[in-house]
């Protein structure tokens, strides 16, 4: 391993959605911002898009870790593969309740009797959906807005927050009883040069080393490989740290990109 030669006290480019290593750019920020509102003000339906690797996973798992459990009760579904009746059942599971055997007219007699309760107990019932884009079954929109529909007092039982890709976003545009259903959305944009850079020496700080480890010019280099996407940057330098490592280097330049990219 390269940690001790670079003086880190972890892997600094690991693709797991760590929340001590979301870096706080602005859109990060704002993105954070206006989601914890449509939380907070039970505004009902969210939806959160970019492209691949841009930190969408992260930065929900970050949502999700500063939800108190004494106040929220929160299910995320990773991967929406269900077709009809499996969605509604896969929900009543992340909810931590049984299914098994009921019908639809069922799941959603227990589903609402179980977001009546917990709102009565002043707890906030949250669904995340994780790579919703691929979600192709029209029932699924369907229970999504019916989901949604289920109220009290003019208060939603159920805060819904779809993540995905951008074409998300034309998915909707096809089913517009919840398009609008939706009152925020934000999309993530790839880093910027600066925001790149940026994003690279957080990441070395909170693995332990405020040193510089690259060059201005391997900076430059690998925002122009990457393009600013930042599963793509990870894999980049963790590479760099390894081979620099290897050729016993200072700080990581464009020689050290070029082998290994």
């Amino acid at each position: 391993m390269y940690l001790d030669y670079w003086e880190l006290k972890e892997p600094p480019f690991e693709n797991t959605p760590d929340p001590r290593f979301l870096y706080p750019s602005d859109q990060h920020r704002e993105a954070l911002r206006q989601l914890l509102h449509a939380i907070g003000e039970e505004k009902g339906c969210a939806v959160l898009t970019g492209e691949y690797g841009c930190g969408k996973t992260h930065l929900i798992r970050t949502i999700v870790d500063n939800l108190h459990e004494s106040q929220y009760e929160v299910a995320l579904v990773n991967y929406p593969i269900f077709r009809g009746e499996e969605f509604l059942e896969e929900i009543l599971r992340q909810f931590g309740q049984d299914g098994e055997g009921a019908g639809r007219v069922d799941y959603f007699r227990e589903l609402s009797r179980f977001f009546y309760q917990n709102v009565t107990n002043n707890k906030r019932n949250i669904l995340i959906i994780d790579e919703a884009q691929i979600i192709d079954d029209p029932a699924v929109y369907e229970d999504l807005h019916a989901l949604l529909d289920m109220q009290v007092e003019e208060r939603f039982l159920l805060n819904v927050h779809l993540v995905g890709q951008p074409e998300l976003a034309d998915h909707l545009k096809n089913h517009p009883q919840l398009d609008q259903r939706i009152t925020a959305k934000f999309h993530l944009e790839p880093f910027d040069r600066q925001d790149t850079a940026n994003y690279i020496k957080y990441r070395l700080s909170i693995a332990g080393c405020d040193k510089e480890r690259f060059s201005d010019a391997a900076l430059y280099l690998i925002h122009a490989i990457s393009k600013g996407i930042a599963r793509r940057i990870n894999n980049l330098c963790g590479l760099c740290l390894l081979e620099g490592a290897n050729q016993k280097v200072q700080i990581i330049d464009e020689e050290i990109i070029k082998l290994v990219f």
